[in-house]
C-alpha cells in the first residue's frame, strides 16, 4: 500500500511538473516592414529611403506566466537609402540585419495577450553591389542600438497564436564609411527611429 501511495505521489509530482513546463517556450516567424524616416542634419546631408520588406524570427522563454526574455534575428532586403549632399546624390542599396534581445511583459485577456518589450540590439547595414548602389566605396557597417515594441497575440489553439506588433529600432544613421570626398561625406550625426511593423505566427512548446 505504501508503495502504491509513493508511486501515485511520484506520478502526481511528474504531471504537475510537466504541466508547469508546458508552453514555457515559443518560436515565431513574421513578415516585417522596415520604414526609415526622413533625416535632415547639421552637416547638410539629407537622408531618405524606400520601405523594405523581410522576415523576423524570434524565440521566447517564459520566466513567469507574464514575463519572458526574447531573442530576435531579422533581415530585410533592397532597402535603398539615398543621401543628398553638397557634392551630389548617392544611393546605397542595403541588406539590413538585426540581432537583438528583449524583456517581454505580457497581459492575459482570455485569448488576447497584449505585450510590451524593450532591449538592446545590433544592426548591420550591408551594401548590395548592383546598379542601384551608386557609390562603390560603401562599406558594411555595424551599429549598436535599442529595440522596443508593443503588440498583441491572439490564441488560435493551445500551441499556436497570431502575433502582430509595432516595433521601433533606434540606431545611428549609417554613413557606410563614407567620410571624405569623393564621393562625399555621408555622416549626419543623427539617430534613426526606424518603424518596424511585423505580423506572424508563433508556436508554443
Amino acid at each position: 500500500m505504501k508503495k502504491i501511495a509513493f508511486i501515485a505521489f511520484l506520478l502526481t509530482v511528474c504531471v504537475t511538473a510537466g504541466r508547469a513546463q508546458e508552453s514555457r517556450q515559443d518560436v515565431s516567424l513574421s513578415g516585417s516592414a522596415l520604414v526609415e524616416p526622413f533625416v535632415g542634419s547639421s552637416t547638410d546631408v539629407l537622408v531618405h529611403s524606400n520601405p523594405a520588406y523581410g522576415l523576423l524570427a524570434s524565440y521566447r522563454f517564459m520566466l513567469t506566466p507574464s514575463s519572458a526574455i526574447e531573442a530576435n534575428y531579422g533581415v530585410t532586403d533592397h532597402n535603398r537609402i539615398g543621401y543628398t549632399t553638397p557634392h551630389g546624390h548617392y544611393t546605397v542599396n542595403t541588406r539590413n540585419m538585426e540581432i537583438s534581445a528583449a524583456y517581454v511583459r505580457s497581459f492575459n485577456f482570455r485569448k488576447y495577450n497584449p505585450f510590451v518589450e524593450a532591449g538592446p540590439g545590433v544592426f548591420i547595414f550591408e551594401p548590395i553591389r548592383n546598379m542601384t548602389t551608386t557609390t562603390l566605396d560603401a562599406k558594411r557597417q555595424l551599429e549598436i542600438g535599442l529595440v522596443y515594441g508593443a503588440g498583441v497575440a491572439y490564441e488560435i489553439s493551445p500551441s499556436f497564436d497570431i502575433r502582430a506588433e509595432y516595433r521601433g529600432l533606434i540606431t545611428k544613421v549609417p554613413n557606410f564609411g563614407e567620410t571624405t570626398t569623393p564621393p562625399g561625406n555621408l555622416t549626419t550625426n543623427k539617430w534613426y527611429n526606424i518603424y518596424n511593423p511585423v505580423i506572424g505566427v508563433a508556436y508554443h512548446f
